[in-house]
């Protein structure tokens, strides 16, 4: 099964309920933020660590850090897209122990539906705790290769089936199919918890309207795409986005 076949038959998961305006994964260009002078390390609560700090965002996404940090990195990234994964490998360890550490920069992930396949993947790095959204998604990210790799021994016909179950059983379905149950069990997400999140199809409609809304007020047309402080970065690699960090006073 090609790629696009995979896509082309995850896009047909998708409720007319949940109807998305897609973007794509790919590279967009954005402004620099404006430069700012240097700013000096914030220190955490006494016995903290910045980077163990993460909380749920009123606009859905998950912020790691010093909540008042003076820059504000925020990525609106797809968990089944492979320009988000790279970001990811090139980019998590230097973020969390060089910015996000220092008090200077808080990261917010804000999931992004690009396709259906996002749906489960986002509804079970969701299920958990709140402090564990961020790793497991960057844990999806390096896994993703075997998602597709499975997804490409999986027959049309199992994939149809279940995109005409009910929309309480479709995501559980497709999970099942790309591997995504088993890989969130091995994480501690027990499967009788990843049912009921995956059945949850009041949440799902939420990330579609949240998606709806990052396309309009964003203008997200790939993934991933930053702002800092407001301002697009568009989409970029790690060389790219860190040296922007830095202009805006993360030096």
């Amino acid at each position: 099964m090609t790629p696009s076949t995979i896509r082309r038959i995850a896009l047909g998961l998708i409720a007319a309920p949940l109807a998305l305006g897609l973007a794509a994964c790919g590279d967009k260009t954005g402004q620099a933020p404006t430069s700012g002078e240097p700013i000096a390390k914030i220190a955490p609560p006494a016995g903290q660590n910045w980077a163990d700090i993460i909380e749920k965002t009123p606009e859905g996404g998950y912020r790691m850090g010093n909540p008042d940090a003076p820059i504000k990195l925020i990525e609106f990234g797809a968990l089944s897209c492979s320009h988000c994964a790279e970001f990811a490998k090139e980019s998590f360890t230097p973020l969390r122990d060089n910015y996000v550490a220092s008090g200077r920069v808080s990261y917010e992930l804000r999931l992004f539906m690009l396709n259906a396949l996002d749906i489960p993947a986002a509804l079970l790095a969701t299920c958990g705790a709140k402090e564990a959204v961020i790793p497991l998604s960057e844990q999806f990210w390096a896994w993703q290769p075997e998602m597709f790799a499975k997804l490409q021994t999986v027959g049309d016909a199992q994939l149809q089936a279940a995109s005409a179950l009910p929309p309480q059983q479709r995501f559980q379905a497709l999970a099942d199919a790309a591997g995504m149950t088993e890989f969130f069990a091995s994480r501690g997400i027990a499967r009788d918890q990843a049912a009921a999140c995956l059945a949850d199809t009041a949440k799902a409609t939420a990330f579609a309207n949240e998606t709806q809304e990052a396309s309009a007020k964003y203008k997200v047309e790939g993934t991933p795409t930053f702002y800092i402080n407001g301002s697009s970065a568009g989409t970029a690699s790690w060389d790219v986005l860190e040296p922007k960090l830095q202009q805006a006073g993360a030096r």
